[in-house]
């Protein structure tokens, strides 16, 4: 389980039924815990709807060389709940289902 900062975040997209595609330290010693899903995490959304602390920030990562992700990442314990990049999504379903 990722910290207690992204904690409920990530309880709810499990709970919301998304596969998790990547659990553990991702890519350097600075990252703890980060798990990635497979769907668009909408952060416009999520902001509104979670009551996220100060520490956790939106990153999005458009690099396609080490790999495009976007989600939340906690500054203070280093964990992060990812998701698909907008570029990568299409076709995708997106977290939180919002009524169209």
């Amino acid at each position: 389980m990722v910290c207690k900062h992204l904690k409920h975040l990530e309880v709810a997209i499990i709970d919301a039924g998304f596969t998790e595609t990547f659990r553990g330290k991702a890519w350097s010693k600075n990252c703890r815990e980060w798990v990635y899903f497979d769907c668009l995490l909408d952060s416009s959304v999520i902001r509104e709807s979670f009551d996220l602390a100060p520490c956790v920030r939106h990153r999005v990562n458009d690099d396609p060389k080490n790999g495009r992700e976007s989600g939340f990442v906690c500054a203070t314990c280093n964990d992060a709940v990812m998701g698909l990049n907008p570029v990568d999504a299409y076709g995708k379903k997106k977290f939180p289902r919002t009524e169209s």
